[in-house]
């Protein structure tokens, strides 16, 4: 049985080889896929990209950017209208609201400390004092996701949120954390190497070889609240990375575009039903 299949194996190879081989040529039509969305958003009419918890990098205000971007893609590629607002340093606002056995967290050069006992009556304000606070100050205290989930209870404030929807007239609320960290990888990587014979032709081989290399790590983590309730409705987590090698330079806000480019199709995906254009190859 063995070697008859091996048999037939060999057979389908080969007359597949001849079909390939009597096609006069191939050509590439264009196609277009598309994703239904993952959330029902027929409810709302407006959305608010209110501001994220970000951290890592000093380099890039990952909270601004982010809204900034999503923004401007939910204004063209999203049937929700988007509200034009501060962006909230919510690094600031959960530091403020955020309890730790009957404790703060508050931000300083030196780290996260907690301080003093929450008043009551701050928890529901949905700004405060923090809202004035200038956004573009990135919190130099988060630098990994542990540092991330001491902000964690912010966003099942369910009273803090639904206020705040009713300031913008009960919108779908987009929020979340963003991490943008840098890294480094040394080790043996695959590489493609020109060589030629003796008789001048050119051939490409692989070659293994040892690279230092530095990038950066992505990670956005979306929180999907309804304005009218203050629940969380859907919260979706992403992983990008890339590495350069030591000699290229690339600024920190052109990788965290690149990075972002990845993830935009499904963020898109989650409010509205989108199309990936691709291409698929017919021989003649």
């Amino acid at each position: 049985m063995t070697a008859r299949s091996a048999a037939a194996a060999s057979s389908l190879v080969l007359v597949c080889s001849l079909a390939l081989a009597g096609c006069a040529g191939f050509y590439e039509i264009p196609i277009e896929t598309p994703i239904q969305p993952k959330m029902d958003v027929t409810a709302f009419q407006r959305v608010l990209v209110a501001g994220f918890i970000s951290g890592g990098s000093e380099d890039v205000d990952a909270n601004l950017e982010t809204v900034r971007l999503l923004r401007s893609q939910l204004r063209s590629k999203s049937p929700l209208r988007v509200i034009e607002a501060e962006v909230l340093p919510l690094a600031e606002i959960a530091a403020v609201e955020a309890a730790d056995d009957g404790r703060t967290i508050t931000t300083t050069s030196t780290g996260v400390m907690p301080v003093g006992p929450i008043p009551t009556a701050d928890i529901a304000k949905p700004a405060g004092d923090a809202r004035s606070a200038d956004p573009r100050k990135s919190d130099a205290n988060i630098r990994n996701e542990k540092d991330l989930a001491k902000y964690d209870k912010i966003f099942a404030d369910v009273a803090y949120w639904k206020k705040l929807g009713e300031e913008y007239q009960t919108p779908l609320i987009v929020t979340g954390t963003v991490l943008f960290t840098p890294h480094q990888a040394n080790g043996f990587v695959m590489q493609n190497r020109e060589v030629y014979d003796s008789f001048g032709r050119r051939s490409v081989i692989p070659v293994r070889t040892y690279m230092e290399r530095k990038g950066f790590i992505l990670q956005p983590r979306f929180v999907f609240i309804d304005g009218r309730t203050g629940a969380v409705v859907y919260s979706e987590t992403f992983h990008e990375e890339i590495l350069y090698p030591n000699n290229q330079s690339v600024p920190a806000l052109s990788t965290y575009f690149e990075l972002m480019d990845r993830i935009m199709p499904s963020f898109l995906s989650t409010l509205s039903a989108q199309k990936i254009r691709g291409t698929r190859v017919l021989l003649k």
